[in-house]
């Protein structure tokens, strides 16, 4: 036994000492090889009685185990080293040259959000963001949805299978049918008051003209203790003039109804359809743009404010119809086509940052 502890030492300095995998694999042939120490001591079992065989025997077997975990943690550690430096020392240009006949472009998404954060960055709103899969409560019963209501149906959402490490409602996941879920989740993480806008994917079962089962949505949040339905009406005013850059763009809001929002409003701008034609501004007709309302008592109530100290109102708008709007768009799906002739039609030079304020 005192030969095996001596070896085990000995073999434990020399794998430990291995600082590169070809010193290493030395160090196995040493150790595990067919003419290694471990071996050369386990042939000396033959000349020794039964009882000191059989506790020898053992002990070499359970060395042998013990050194090559010992051999494969160190070469997992070298690798990993050898890995570090070839990332760090070894580059390599993969980028194309310039072709002058070819421009990158950005996507009219991407330009929209950019443009409603830079407008509604001037009010003084955030940005937050949540995640795309979400919970039953967050997306429904936080936002005053009843049970049974018809917007929690199959045949409008996208539901995923329960987590089974959740109960109830928390168990319950789905793909975010609006981007409201984040107005809870910021209301409950920072409390009041708070002013922010929200952009990201939402998803609902339904594909046409006008519908894709994935699309954009911007919402806005102002919660605080002296907030009424005149400053709503003076924040989007001013969105959609700075927006659809028409100073005196006439607006009307009609009553409409929202379980998150009492009173609820939908907001509408003017337009001209002349000749068959839409120009948006002074006109004989309205065009719906975006819902909104004064946040319901129960949803602030649900984030665990008090609705008798804090209110706020709270609006909506599908990112790619104000696009659509704005730049003669015809055609909900083709945003999601991947067609490069559609993005160089429509698409914004990359230099082409948006950096407009409201004057409010």
């Amino acid at each position: 036994m005192t030969d095996v502890n001596k070896l085990k030492t000995e073999l434990t300095e020399i794998v430990a000492a291995a600082n590169d995998l070809i010193t290493l694999e030395s160090a196995r042939v040493q150790a595990l090889g067919k003419k290694g120490k471990i071996t050369a001591l386990m042939k000396t079992l033959g000349g020794m009685d039964p009882e000191e065989r059989k506790t020898t025997g053992a002990a070499l077997n359970m060395l042998k185990d013990e050194i090559a975990e010992l051999i494969a943690t160190q070469e997992r550690a070298l690798k990993k080293q050898d890995l570090e430096q070839r990332l760090a020392t070894e580059t390599i240009d993969v980028s194309l040259p310039i072709r002058p006949e070819s421009k990158g472009k950005i996507h009219p998404i991407s330009h929209t959000m950019e443009e409603l954060t830079a407008i509604f960055s001037s009010m003084g709103f955030s940005v937050a963001e949540g995640p795309d899969i979400e919970d039953d409560w967050h997306n429904f019963t936080a936002l005053n949805f009843p049970p049974g209501h018809p917007a929690r149906e199959m045949h409008d959402t996208f539901y995923l299978p329960d987590d089974p490490e959740e109960q109830g409602e928390a168990a319950k996941k789905l793909l975010r049918t609006h981007t409201s879920t984040v107005q809870i989740r910021a209301m409950q993480d920072k409390g009041a008051p708070i002013k922010i806008i929200v952009m990201g994917r939402t998803y609902r079962s339904d594909y046409d003209i006008t519908h894709t089962p994935m699309f954009h949505q911007c919402e806005g949040l102002y919660i605080d203790k002296n907030v009424n339905m005149g400053h709503l009406k003076g924040c989007l005013m001013d969105f959609v003039r700075a927006y659809f850059e028409v100073d005196n763009l006439p607006v009307q809001f009609r009553p409409s109804f929202f379980p998150f929002t009492e009173p609820s409003a939908e907001m509408d701008i003017g337009c001209s359809r002349k000749d068959g034609g839409l120009k948006i501004g002074a006109g004989e007709d309205w065009l719906e743009i975006l819902g909104c309302g004064m946040v319901h008592p129960n949803v602030i109530k649900n984030c665990g404010l008090d609705p008798d100290e804090y209110q706020g109102f709270a609006f909506g708008m599908g990112i790619e119809r104000i696009a659509m709007l704005k730049y003669g768009i015809p055609d909900l799906r083709t945003f999601f086509e991947s067609d490069v002739r559609w993005l160089d039609h429509y698409g914004f030079d990359p230099l082409d940052r948006p950096n407009r304020a409201t004057g409010s």
